[in-house]
């Protein structure tokens, strides 16, 4: 079931103070361990592959910053894009980056060949990390046509769309092309440019619902994201808003969506 866009509504409005000592209601001593203390490693860290265009900054920009922040929650994050053929300013540096994240750009030139090297990196990674952690591979949409060779690494699919109606038809389309490739891919969508929450739900609830009466599949929800001027001074200054404005809106839904996504990891880990 998709989740409820009305949880986030904390982006909006100042968070309670946590009291230094007291845990959570909902933490338990289970909860507090860590992760290699409740379950073996997995061999891989799970891949979430997300169509980025070649000349989308801000999607680049909302990927790159979600890789941060999963870094920040503790856990291993490792951005994969294909090499571009000339210098491209929409990806940092490859190489370690801020608090552990890293970007690596492979010389991939279609889905097999990328998703080889973002498995080799999950395999990695796993054996590197006691937390856990993601593999972000950022795919052209342009290569979702040629998809047959390369379906494994639609498995987990993360989508970005705002609240505008042909944005919203776009996405879509990506959804369409990444099941008519891989039927069993779990398809995830992260709502931004959205003022209010109910704005967001509402985008959702429509994407959902077509999906599910055209394609017959559910989409899962990954929060939303506000699009402030945080966002794009960051773009500018090519510095993470977790680090740069750590308790702007923006940040904290970063984080919530980073959140989201490492417990769907962690419980796919499970089953």
């Amino acid at each position: 079931m998709p989740r409820d866009l009305a949880d986030v509504a904390d982006y909006f409005l100042p968070r309670a103070a946590t009291v230094r000592g007291v845990p959570p209601e909902n933490e338990t001593p289970e909860s507090r361990m860590p992760a290699t203390a409740r379950r073996g490693r997995p061999a891989a860290l799970p891949i979430v592959a997300v169509p980025v265009g070649e000349r989308d900054v801000v999607r680049a920009a909302f990927v790159w910053n979600l890789a941060v922040e999963v870094a920040r929650l503790g856990a291993s994050a490792t951005l994969v894009a294909p090499s571009p053929p000339e210098p491209s300013p929409i990806w940092p540096e490859a190489g370690p980056g801020p608090v552990g994240a890293e970007v690596v750009l492979p010389p991939a030139s279609g889905l097999a060949q990328l998703h080889r090297a973002a498995l080799d990196l999950a395999v990695a990674r796993a054996a590197d990390s006691a937390e856990g952690g993601l593999v972000l591979v950022c795919v052209p949409p342009a290569w979702l046509g040629r998809a047959a060779d390369g379906r494994a690494l639609l498995r987990w699919v993360l989508l970005f769309a705002s609240t505008e109606r042909l944005d919203l038809l776009e996405t879509y389309g990506l959804a369409k092309r990444v099941l008519a490739a891989s039927r069993e891919a779990r398809v995830g969508v992260t709502i931004h440019g959205a003022r209010r929450v109910a704005d967001a739900q509402s985008a959702f609830l429509h994407l959902a619902g077509v999906a599910a009466r055209h394609l017959g599949r559910d989409l899962a929800s990954y929060g939303l994201l506000v699009d402030d001027l945080h966002i794009y001074r960051a773009i500018v200054s090519r510095r993470p808003i977790g680090l740069e404005h750590p308790q702007s809106r923006a940040a904290r839904a970063l984080r919530d969506v980073a959140r989201l996504l490492l417990e769907d990891a962690r419980k796919m880990a499970l089953a």
